[in-house]
């Protein structure tokens, strides 16, 4: 193998290797409508402190849905996520999981 085809061989491992978190992440009109339903199943189980902070973090992220800013909702489910000790798309892949069960 060439020096030359080492160096592409590498750099498309590189390119796929940062565009496989962007192809998990669900689309933004599937955290709006997925996301603050399973949040606040989470919430409900947590600490009264956490449960507050969180609660509103997702009021707000809908509020942002509705306003049609998605990237800025994301990131108030994602931190709602954060404060409940998961992530968005484990919080979001359980509610899937749930209604696919049922």
């Amino acid at each position: 193998m060439r020096i030359t085809d080492l160096a592409i061989a590498a750099a498309a491992v590189a390119v796929s290797l940062t565009a496989a978190p962007a192809l998990a992440s669900p689309s933004p009109s599937e955290v709006c409508a997925v996301a603050p339903g399973a949040l606040r199943t989470l919430a409900a189980t947590a600490d009264a402190s956490v449960q507050r902070k969180a609660l509103r973090d997702i009021a707000l992220g809908e509020q942002l849905c509705e306003a049609r800013n998605r990237p800025e909702a994301a990131r108030k489910f994602r931190a709602a996520a954060t404060l409940l000790g998961t992530d968005l798309q484990t919080a979001m892949a359980g509610v899937a999981k749930t209604a696919a069960v049922q």
